[in-house]
């Protein structure tokens, strides 16, 4: 993968580790102005993070794609199970796919690696890079 893309998605994952570690089961069942627990959110950012896994799994099978996702559909799917996760899987969970996002990102094909950086859809890469998760941490969730 791209070195920069490589060198931000480890820093993101140390952060997230560091973020979970930090959090306890309480922690996890706040919830943030938005009305979603913080365990609401960390199952998005793994449930998108195992999108991408699936995309670039895909892609290595058929060439890259342009995904046509509906994103808001999808988020409310998720958002109707992410309450249904154990507080201890979903720490599990959450690090698991981070781990095997970024595995994917990184020994994708150039080819691949190319056409995602080079897409007019937002790039996976790019996306799992930022993980666009919350800089909260337990004190101030």
């Amino acid at each position: 993968m791209i070195d920069n893309y490589t060198e931000m998605n480890e820093t993101e994952y140390k952060r997230l580790a560091a973020l979970l570690a930090s959090l306890s089961d309480g922690d996890l069942k706040r919830t943030l102005p938005n009305r979603w627990t913080i365990a609401d959110v960390l199952a998005h950012l793994a449930f998108w993070d195992a999108y991408a896994v699936a995309c670039f799994q895909e892609w290595s099978r058929n060439g890259f794609k342009s995904p046509a996702a509906q994103y808001d559909a999808i988020n409310q799917a998720v958002d109707s199970i992410s309450r249904l996760i154990p507080t201890a899987s979903l720490r599990r969970w959450v690090l698991e796919i981070a781990a095997a996002a970024n595995r994917a990102a990184a020994n994708a094909s150039p080819e691949v690696q190319a056409a995602t950086a080079s897409s007019a859809a937002p790039s996976i890469a790019a996306t799992i890079s930022t993980r666009s998760w919350p800089s909260w941490g337990a004190r101030d969730a």
